[in-house]
């Protein structure tokens, strides 16, 4: 079939592409740039915050046999919101797909967007997901639960949370999940394209089993061969306060309404995902593949040791600039600065001037989301403080403390930050 993608840039859309194309389909990826990913026959521009007319969508489904919507947010953010995003152009794409007699259309829904359903991401999805049913289309809407894959963002989450040494627990981790592996998730919206038997049908995706939090934060450290866990349990008050203040926050993946989901739970039966597939799913213990392992233990172990390690060079140059402002004697100060070979009339310049520059640098260590200058700009600075002590001030190589010594692995640190920064 000639099929179109939305959503062709995303998680579920990148892997859905090999598939497909694995399979003889010809896929027209649809996105925001336009640019057509690996794979991909051709690629259009598209924009869901704006492209709420079926008739700017009748073009674009010339020559196509099946459409598949796997546009989704779990956030609302810049201009991105679950009414247009979710709701007023996918059903704009429905009624064109209608218009145009589109073969196949096959809706990514979620699990949990049915008649409970109370987040704001589910109500949007599960108000397209009524729309497509309401219209002469042979249609499947696919409702995923939790999905593992080992790029993706929430697969990196929990992998980062079972490897901390004391892993925190939202009200116990009672809850139940019943995530899907990435690869199960593919095949089946591919063998949905051809299987008639699952037309105008809602079909869960979901994993072999459900489990608990903690006991699939379990499974995960095993797989990473790191040994028994140790387990925080946070009380549900607490959660909720930091749900809270993840409300105001954009970029973080725990709000009200992520708790209030995971409170509800994400579980199904899996017997229809596994009658299409005709094989067995895949396993939370079998996630992490036995050659992956190594590689996943130390992205996880990174993702929180390094916000300690810049965290901590922070608090150092945050710590040396308040204690110049006057913590330790100005006077001892203005003798150290004087050895240096600073004129006397300079001192105030050049104690106030060096705190306040470390202060910034430690604020900026924080607040900057780009580091790769920052880090260049200290390396640079603790050289040419290292220098110059060492020329004027040589008995700090020998002291007790080593102030100088610490510069050492102060630029290590520092070094590894820039190398493992994000380009």
């Amino acid at each position: 079939m000639r099929v179109l993608l939305t959503g062709a840039s995303g998680l579920i859309g990148r892997h859905l592409i090999r598939v497909l194309v694995a399979q003889g389909h010809r896929i027209v990826c649809a996105t925001r740039s336009g640019r057509a990913p690996a794979g991909c026959e051709a690629g259009i521009d598209v924009d869901f915050t704006r492209d709420t007319n079926p008739e700017v969508w009748l073009p674009r489904l010339h020559g196509i046999d099946a459409v598949i919507n796997a546009v989704g947010i779990l956030r609302e953010r810049r201009g991105q919101t679950f009414a247009s995003l979710h709701v007023a152009t996918p059903c704009a794409l429905f009624d064109a797909c209608a218009l145009a007699e589109v073969r196949r259309v096959i809706q990514i829904s979620a699990l949990g967007a049915d008649e409970e359903a109370h987040s704001d991401y589910h109500l949007s999805k599960r108000q397209a997901d009524r729309h497509l049913m309401r219209l002469p289309l042979a249609w499947t809407v696919v409702q995923p639960s939790l999905v593992y894959s080992p790029d993706g963002t929430s697969a990196r989450l929990f992998t980062s949370l079972a490897a901390l040494p004391l892993i925190p627990l939202p009200a116990g981790g009672g809850q139940l999940v019943q995530p899907i592996h990435i690869d199960d998730l593919a095949a089946g919206l591919a063998l949905l394209l051809s299987d008639t038997a699952t037309e105008r049908r809602v079909i869960a995706f979901v994993g072999p089993r459900a489990l608990t939090l903690r006991a699939f934060l379990t499974e995960l450290r095993e797989s990473m061969q790191m040994g028994p866990p140790r387990f925080l349990v946070v009380p549900p008050w607490l959660v909720a306060l930091a749900a809270r203040v993840g409300d105001a926050s954009p970029g973080s993946l725990l709000s009200s309404e992520a708790w209030g989901m995971l409170k509800r739970g994400n579980t199904a039966d899996a017997r229809e995902l596994r009658e299409l597939l005709q094989r067995d799913l895949c396993p939370p213990e079998h996630f992490i593949a036995n050659d992956r392992r190594s590689d996943t233990r130390v992205t996880a172990q990174l993702s929180w040791l390094l916000p300690v390690l810049r965290l901590s060079i922070a608090l150092v140059w945050i710590g040396t600039g308040l204690v110049s402002f006057g913590l330790y004697p100005v006077a001892s100060s203005y003798e150290l600065l004087a050895r240096t070979g600073v004129p006397a009339a300079m001192f105030p310049f050049f104690l106030y001037g060096a705190a306040l520059f470390d202060l910034s640098l430690g604020i900026a260590t924080l607040a900057l989301r780009r580091r790769r200058a920052l880090w260049i700009l200290q390396i640079a600075l603790i050289l040419l403080y290292t220098v110059i002590i060492s020329v004027r001030l040589p008995e700090f190589w020998l002291h007790p403390y080593g102030p100088l010594l610490k510069n050492l692995p102060m630029l290590a640190a520092i070094v590894l930050l820039y190398a493992l920064e994000k380009r």
